[in-house]
C-alpha cells in the first residue's frame, strides 16, 4: 500500500508540537502556538530535507546511510528512529517534547528535546538545525554562545544547548559519534544543571507520564494497541493552556493531490472538539474533558446572547484571517498554503449542539474536580435558546460549503440534541419547569426535521429539508439518538446511502459537485460513521471487517489523515485528523468484545 510522503509522527506536550519524518527529522512544528508561524516548515517547502539549502528542518543524517528503522516507544509520545549505515554502524534518535509533573503541576515547556546514542560501531553524522522564519521565506537569524547557539525565529527566540560542540552544529560538520549526546531547544534560558543528566531526567519522567496516562484509560479488549495510539495524538492537539483542541495539527495538506481544497486546521472547531471529547470520554480521559469545558465557558461568557463561531483560536480569538502564503509552495508543492480560516465567520448551527452535548456530562459525571450547577444549566439555556432560533435557518453545515447556504439537517437534528440534552440535565438538577420547557421544544423540532427532511418521493431522509441531496452526516441519526437503529426510515436512508456513497470500502460525505468539483477522496470519518451504524443495525460481521480495511488505512505511525484515496489508501488531508482518530477509538469501543470473555 502506498503511504506518499506522509510518512511523519508527531510528538508534543499539549504547549508545543512537532512532525518527525521517517529518516528522523523535524518538518513541521510551530511556534509559539500550534497556530503559530513555522519553525520547521520543511513539509510545505517543496524540499527534500536532506538537499545541502533546506530550510525549516533539524536532521541528525548518518554517512553512508542505508536502512532506517522507527516507532514509538510504548504506549508515549516518543519517537526512537535508529538509522543504519553501509558498514553497519547503527545510532538511535529519541525525540521528545517534555512533559511530567513538577512542583505540584504539569511541566511542558516549549521545548524538543533529542537523545543520540552510537549502537554499533562508530557512525559518522552531521547535525543540521535550520528555523525557518516568516512561513519559511527565510532562515532564522542566530548568535552563538559558548555553549548554545540562539536562533530568532518568527514566534520565538530559540536557545539550542547541547554536549556537541556548538561548532560543529553550527557548521553542519561531520563528526563521530563515539558516546551519548543531547540536545535541547528551548526557550532562551541558560542551563543551570549538567545538560546531559537533565534531559536523561526529562526522558524518563516523560516516559512515565504518557505511561501512566495510558494506564488510566479504559481500553476496549480488541485493538488496544491501534486506540492508544489513537488517544495519546488526540491528547498532543490539546492546548492545555485554554482547552482548546485542534482539528489537526497542521495546514494546508491537499485533501487530494492539486485538488485547492487546502485548509488551515490549528484551530479550535467546537464540532471536531466535541467528536474528540466523545471518543476520550469513552476510554475515560476526564483529564482533557474538564479543560475543554473549561474553554467553553469562556466562549459562552463572551456571546452571552450572540452568535457561536464554528471554530476559535486556541486563545479564544475569535477572528482567523485567512490569506495565502506565497514563500511556500505547498505539500509536494502543491498548493495553495493558507494560514488562518474564513470558516470563522460562517453560520454553523451544529455547534449550539455540540456545545450542549460536550457539556451535558458534567451535570451527571461525579468523577469530575468541578461538577456543573444551575447557574451553569442558566448558561447553558442561551445555547439552547440560540439553537431553537436557529434550526430552521440556513447555514453553511458540517462541511462548511463557501458558495451555498441550505438548511441541512444535521444541523436541525444537532439543534434537536441541544433541547433534549438541556432537558436531561435539568431533570437532574429537578428543574421540572425548564425540563417541560426544552422537552416540548426538543419535540416540536423533532416533528418538523420528520416532516420537511424525510423525501417520500426517494423514500429516505435528505440532507437538507426539503431537498434531495444524500450525506453522510445523516448516519449521525442514530449517534445523537434521534432515531433509533431499527427504524425503518433510518434503514431506507442507509440503504440508499449505501449506493449512492460508498465507494467499495470506502464513504464521501456527499457525490455532489461542490465549491471545488467533484470530491475525489474518502473522508475517514465517514467510513467510521458507516461502520457503527452496521454494528447498531446488527450488520455485525460487515462492520468488523470494514473496520479492519480502515485500520490497514494508517500510515506508519499508527495515525490517520483526514481522507484517504479511493484506490492506494495513500493518506490526504490534515494530520493527524481528530475526526479521523475519534471515529477509530468510537468504532473499536462499539466493535470490541467485552473483558469478560477473557477472565
Amino acid at each position: 500500500m502506498s503511504y506518499g510522503h506522509l510518512q511523519v509522527s508527531p510528538i508534543g506536550n499539549c504547549a508545543v508540537s512537532a512532525l518527525i519524518d521517517n529518516e528522523g527529522r523535524f518538518v513541521w512544528g510551530c511556534l509559539p502556538r500550534v497556530d503559530g508561524d513555522p519553525a520547521f516548515s520543511a513539509l510545505l517547502s517543496g524540499q527534500d530535507p536532506g538537499d545541502e539549502d533546506a530550510r525549516g528542518m533539524w536532521s541528525i543524517t548518518l554517512e553512508d546511510h542505508v536502512d532506517t528503522s522507527q516507532a514509538y516507544e510504548r504506549n508515549t509520545a516518543i519517537v526512537r528512529t535508529v538509522l543504519t549505515d553501509a558498514r553497519g554502524a547503527s545510532l538511535e534518535i529519541i525525540d521528545f517534547c517534555p512533559r511530567f509533573r513538577r512542583h505540584n503541576r504539569i511541566y511542558r515547556p516549549l521545548a524538543y528535546a533529542r537523545i543520540v546514542r552510537p549502537l554499533k560501531g562508530v557512525p559518522r553524522i552531521r547535525v543540521r538545525l535550520v528555523p525557518a522564519a516568516n512561513w519559511g521565506a527565510q532562515v532564522a537569524e542566530r548568535t552563538f554562545g559558548s555553549n548554545h547557539i540562539r536562533y530568532l525565529a518568527t514566534g520565538a527566540i530559540l536557545r539550542l544547548t547541547t554536549t556537541v560542540p556548538v561548532s560543529l552544529v553550527a557548521a553542519a560538520q561531520v563528526f563521530r559519534l563515539e558516546s551519548e549526546q543531547v540536545f535541547f531547544l528551548g526557550p532562551d534560558e541558560p542551563f543551570d544543571s549538567d545538560v546531559r543528566a537533565t534531559i536523561l531526567g526529562f526522558y524518563g519522567n516523560t516516559r512515565s507520564y504518557w505511561q501512566e496516562w495510558v494506564r488510566g484509560l479504559a481500553t476496549p479488549l480488541e485493538w488496544q494497541g491501534e486506540v492508544i495510539r489513537a488517544a495519546i495524538s488526540l491528547k498532543l492537539c490539546v492546548h492545555e493552556e485554554t482547552g482548546a483542541i485542534v482539528a489537526a495539527l497542521t495546514t494546508s495538506i491537499p485533501e487530494a493531490a492539486n485538488s485547492g481544497r487546502n485548509w488551515d486546521y490549528r484551530y479550535c472547531w467546537l464540532r471536531d472538539a466535541y467528536y474528540t471529547i466523545q471518543a476520550l470520554n469513552r476510554l475515560g480521559a476526564a483529564d482533557i474533558l474538564e479543560g475543554y469545558l473549561s474553554y467553553l465557558r469562556n466562549i459562552i461568557d463572551a456571546t452571552p446572547s450572540g452568535r457561536i463561531q464554528p471554530l476559535y483560536g486556541v486563545g479564544m480569538e475569535p477572528i482567523l484571517d485567512e490569506r495565502i502564503v506565497d514563500s511556500l509552495p505547498g505539500y509536494r508543492g502543491m498548493g495553495p498554503v493558507r494560514a488562518g480560516n474564513k470558516a470563522h465567520e460562517q453560520d454553523q448551527h451544529d455547534v449550539y449542539g455540540q456545545i450542549i452535548l460536550s457539556n451535558v456530562q458534567a451535570f451527571f459525571d461525579k468523577r469530575l474536580l468541578r461538577l456543573s450547577d444551575v447557574e451553569d444549566f442558566h448558561a447553558l439555556e442561551t445555547v439552547g435558546d440560540r439553537a431553537y432560533a436557529s434550526y430552521l435557518r440556513p447555514d453553511a453545515g458540517l462541511w462548511e460549503f463557501r458558495s451555498r447556504t441550505s438548511v441541512h439537517t444535521y444541523s436541525s437534528v444537532m439543534c434537536w440534541a441541544a433541547c433534549d440534552r438541556l432537558a436531561n440535565a435539568a431533570g437532574k438538577l429537578k428543574l421540572v419547569e425548564r425540563e417541560q420547557h426544552w422537552r416540548s421544544r426538543a419535540e416540536e423540532i423533532r416533528t418538523t426535521i420528520n416532516a420537511k427532511a424525510w423525501n417520500p418521493e426517494l423514500n429516505r431522509y435528505a440532507a437538507s429539508l426539503g431537498g434531495s441531496e444524500m450525506d453522510a452526516s445523516l448516519l449521525q441519526m442514530l449517534d445523537t439518538r434521534f432515531l433509533p437503529p431499527d427504524d425503518e426510515r433510518f434503514l431506507a436512508t442507509m440503504t440508499a446511502l449505501e449506493n449512492e456513497l460508498r465507494k467499495g470500502s470506502h464513504v464521501l460525505r456527499y457525490a455532489a459537485e461542490d465549491d471545488f468539483g467533484l470530491p475525489e477522496t474518502a473522508f475517514n470519518f465517514c467510513t467510521f460513521w458507516y461502520i457503527e451504524a452496521l454494528q447498531l443495525v446488527g450488520r455485525s460481521d460487515e462492520a468488523r471487517v470494514l473496520f479492519e480495511e480502515m485500520l490497514q488505512r494508517r500510515t506508519p505511525a499508527g495515525l490517520l489523515s483526514e481522507d484517504c484515496d479511493l484506490v492506494t489508501g495513500e493518506p490526504w488531508g490534515n494530520y493527524p485528523q481528530t475526526y479521523s482518530l475519534a471515529g477509530l477509538i468510537n468504532c473499536a469501543v462499539l466493535l470490541s468484545n467485552p473483558w469478560s470473555t477473557v477472565r
